[in-house]
């Protein structure tokens, strides 16, 4: 046994959880994947993957196992990298998901200027308000809006906060008046972004007591920029990151209600497999965002 490949089958097979996948990823049959974990199995005397015809999972010994697996990995790279220095510099492809809105808003513009420092290095960008697999789906690093970030296989860098703003254009509230009070939403036409975590209910704070509205829109849409869109045209009211209104707001095309509650945030994140070793090409992007949302 091989048992540097067998590592490597053994980590591609944990993290991708597909035998399949990972012979793709690596290319090995699926024969030559499932005889390096027998192998495996066999050399550490201990089963490492429960499997059946539809679906594995690690055993407990198999989830310290991979533990150890990455780590002496990671320091394999560690040491090619301090004997080739060429390889630091940033190269490759590297495939990012981000959501639209923000990126539109904030970092499209200065995207070229990142690519212009590193000839070498290739971006494959998706704009997706979905919560995509980063492992599963062969993402290098994803932009995320969160609260609750849930899944501890991964590392989050915070980016920005940004508070959210009720607002409307000036037509929409000469026509239906203004609300003074949270509760006022119950009468009047909200516009939802459908993929946020607080699509169905708008929190308000005041003086320390709580008001929670239920959110029942006319129209629901996957896009904050449709949602902005609506709004500019007087069709209601809608709970907004204030960086996506912020220059509507200034000019006047829309205007904030509620201005005297706090309601709720949303933080920016930069997310990527949790490794010892970071890639260059994901570190330079990492850097490159910290200093675009500063």
């Amino acid at each position: 046994m091989d048992r540097f490949t067998a590592f490597k089958v053994y980590r591609y097979v944990a993290e991708l959880n597909s035998f399949a996948e990972a012979g793709r990823r690596l290319g090995l049959s699926p024969a030559a994947i499932s005889k390096n974990i027998a192998e495996l199995e066999a050399h550490v005397g201990a089963r490492l993957i429960n499997r059946t015809t539809r679906r594995m999972a690690l055993t407990e010994e198999g989830k310290t196992y991979l533990e150890h697996v990455v780590r002496g990995l990671d320091a394999f790279s560690e040491a090619d990298e301090a004997l080739c220095p060429t390889k630091k510099d940033p190269s490759g492809t590297l495939r990012i998901s981000a959501p639209m809105t923000v990126t539109l808003t904030k970092l499209s513009a200065a995207i070229p200027h990142f690519l212009s420092r590193y000839p070498e290095l290739s971006l494959d960008l998706h704009l997706d308000d979905r919560r995509v697999d980063l492992i599963r789906e062969g993402f290098d690093l994803a932009i995320r809006g969160s609260d609750n970030l849930e899944d501890s296989r991964m590392v989050a860098r915070k980016l920005a906060v940004m508070p959210h703003v009720l607002c409307a254009a000036p037509s929409y509230f000469e026509a239906n008046g203004k609300p003074t009070k949270p509760s006022d939403l119950a009468s009047h036409t909200c516009v939802r972004f459908s993929l946020s975590g607080h699509s169905d209910q708008w929190v308000f704070n005041k003086d320390g007591r709580t008001e929670r509205v239920p959110i029942r829109a006319r129209y629901s849409v996957t896009s904050s920029l449709a949602v902005r869109d609506a709004l500019r045209e007087g069709f209601g009211l809608s709970l907004m990151p204030y960086p996506y209104v912020e220059s509507d707001l200034r000019d006047g095309r829309l205007q904030s209600a509620l201005e005297d509650w706090t309601t709720v945030e949303t933080t920016l994140y930069a997310v990527y497999p949790s490794r010892q070793h970071l890639a260059p090409k994901i570190r330079a992007f990492v850097d490159f965002l910290v200093e675009a949302f500063n």
